[in-house]
């Protein structure tokens, strides 16, 4: 099976089509097997074939349309910018936390260049910048490691014996203290 990309670019595509393209213009082949060789379904190599048909046998009937839009409001500059800030952390830019929320970007843009995002369009763009949601880990800040390991080590082995001698049902979490516990 040949590798395909999780997402496949507009030149991915494009490229896709024309190869496509051109396996049916020699008429060598059927539309199965194209479609067989170029990884998509008979539909997209039959929808080709028709706009291929379309374009009196030119490819550029599967040639990459334009992609129209609004335009960003910041400029790529701009948008590495933010990028750098995000980075630099939420404190280094005035927030009493260093947790970043999409709502705090959105903050941080408008303050730094007067341009408002709803927070809910953010999200795509940051990862296109490299950045990633993160969850930090939820731990106790009073949690004592070096306790818990003393107590899987010296209580809970005793524990378990007179749950089992007693006959009655270990807690649903003693394979997760067994599996991960200490060895």
């Amino acid at each position: 099976m040949a590798w395909q990309p999780k997402h496949w670019t507009a030149q991915q595509l494009e490229e896709r089509r024309l190869a496509a393209g051109r396996l049916l213009r020699r008429g060598q082949l059927s539309q199965a097997e194209v479609a067989r060789r170029v990884g998509v379904s008979e539909a997209s190599v039959s929808r080709w074939a028709r706009r291929l048909h379309e374009a009196g046998g030119r490819t550029r009937g599967l040639k990459a349309r334009p992609r129209t839009g609004r335009p960003s409001k910041l400029s790529p500059g701009e948008w590495r910018q933010v990028a750098e800030l995000v980075k630099a952390g939420a404190r280094t830019c005035g927030f009493p936390t260093e947790r970043w929320t999409l709502t705090r970007v959105a903050h941080l843009i408008h303050r730094t260049f007067g341009v408002r995002y709803h927070p809910n369009y953010l999200a795509e763009r940051l990862h296109r910048l490299g950045l990633s949601p993160q969850q930090p880990r939820t731990r106790a800040k009073e949690r004592d490691d070096a306790l818990v390991e003393a107590w899987l080590k010296r209580d809970w082995p005793r524990i378990k014996r007179g749950l089992e001698e007693a006959g009655g049902p270990l807690p649903s979490w003693t394979r997760q203290v067994v599996r991960f516990g200490p060895a």
